[in-house]
């Protein structure tokens, strides 16, 4: 569509479900286009000398950039195409020497250009980083050029075949997409070598998850029977030292847990929380006066903040695990080390073990939240509040739990 832009124009313009562009109406050529997410780029399109229509990008609104910045910089290239001046040839004569020492192969690119901004910028830059290496030792040494649709089809069929999920594949993929896409962005490629692979197909009516009313019970049961162990295990210990003159560890008996596990499981589950989010929580994200645990941004994967409130069981875990916390004011489950947890496998796998309950993953609890939501009638754009998820579309996958109101709707008929 066509119209003026300006800067009010341009900031009222909002995403759709589709990309769509808005050409001006003033400067022949300038125009914006504006992503789904929201995302609005600016670009110059003209003819060069051969008479095929081409565009230049001038660059995505933001701080960098302003709406008058890009208006001026429209104009400039307006004025060298009225002179003669093919822009995009020339922009890509003075890219070359640069092209050149990049090198252009996937290797060097990742570790001289991405990795630097993927360290600063994402929160699992560097398991990206390895995924991709791991994943495509093959691409590594290629030009980024090289790299073709049809070699990733058969790389995918190899790993569908070799037992990969779908949704795995998806993910890896979608790790060297992002390089490709930061490589176009910064003009080391003139185009995405993977912008036409599709995704493959997911089961999108797979269900969610979550525990038995058995399985729950047995969850609890083994958590509180752990604990036990653990506190009989560290008597045992400070007796033999006590013997031997050693130094005491921390007595037990008097505590609520026997270590991090159990408070951490039980948050985890009525607060429906991702792993990550759980291991950077911090007391100062607790308010126990509002019983309300904040999420910050910066810990979420939709990079949002958000708000969950405490229920019972989780506030009173919370207050009986703070009296013995190692770190009253830092991490709420820090590692023995006093830093970030890294995992908690071992000790998960052995409580899912000892309660007798198999094929049930650390994430599955945010399933079993999210479920036991929609099966008490939460509405679902709440449930999505709750998780934090970055569209509707991802809890709909839980809408099928909820009390069935479609047979009432049809009973309406009689």
């Amino acid at each position: 569509m066509k119209a003026k832009l300006s800067s009010t124009s341009v900031k009222r313009l909002q995403a759709q479900e589709k990309a769509y562009e808005v050409f001006d109406l003033e400067i022949k050529g300038f125009l914006l286009r504006v992503q789904p997410t929201g995302r609005k780029t600016f670009y110059y399109s003209y003819r060069n000398l051969a008479g095929k229509r081409t565009r230049i990008r001038v660059g995505v609104l933001g701080p960098a950039l302003t709406f008058a910045k890009a208006r001026d910089l429209a104009a400039s290239h307006a004025g060298k195409v009225a002179e003669g001046v093919d822009i995009q040839a020339e922009k890509m004569a003075d890219r070359h020497d640069a092209r050149e020492a990049l090198n252009h192969t996937l290797a060097s690119f990742l570790e001289n250009h991405y990795k630097p901004w993927a360290l600063a910028n994402l929160k699992s830059g560097q398991q990206t980083i390895n995924t991709i290496k791991r994943s495509f030792p093959d691409y590594l040494s290629r030009p980024i050029p090289d790299i073709q649709i049809k070699q990733m089809e058969r790389w995918r069929t190899e790993k569908l075949q070799s037992g990969l999920k779908p949704s795995t594949i998806n993910r890896v993929v979608n790790s060297l997409r992002g390089v490709l896409t930061k490589a176009l962005e910064w003009e080391v490629i003139l185009e995405h070598p993977l912008a036409k692979l599709k995704s493959l197909k997911l089961d999108e009516s797979k269900k969610a998850r979550y525990f038995s009313p058995e399985e729950y019970d047995g969850l609890l049961a083994a958590l509180a029977l752990r604990d036990d162990e653990l506190k009989a295990a560290r008597g045992r210990g400070n007796a033999f030292r006590e013997q031997r003159g050693y130094p005491l560890m921390p007595d037990l008996s008097h505590q609520a847990y026997g270590d991090r596990m159990t408070p951490l499981i039980i948050v985890s589950l009525k607060t429906g929380m991702r792993r990550g989010e759980a291991f950077d929580l911090a007391w100062s994200d607790v308010d126990f006066a509002n019983k309300v645990i904040t999420i910050k941004g910066e810990n979420a994967k939709s990079s949002k903040t958000r708000h969950i409130p405490i229920n019972t069981m989780a506030y009173e875990a919370l207050i009986a695990w703070q009296q013995q916390a190692p770190q009253p004011k830092g991490r709420v489950f820090p590692a023995d080390n006093g830093g970030r947890l890294d995992n908690v496998r071992k000790s998960w796998a052995s409580i899912l073990k000892q309660a007798s309950i198999s094929a049930f993953r650390w994430h599955d609890m945010r399933h079993d939240f999210a479920s036991k939501l929609v099966m008490n009638s939460v509405p679902l754009n709440t449930v999505r509040e709750l998780c934090g998820h970055a569209s509707l579309d991802t809890t709909l996958r839980y809408a099928h739990l909820a009390p069935d109101h479609r047979a009432q709707a049809v009973a309406l008929l009689d």
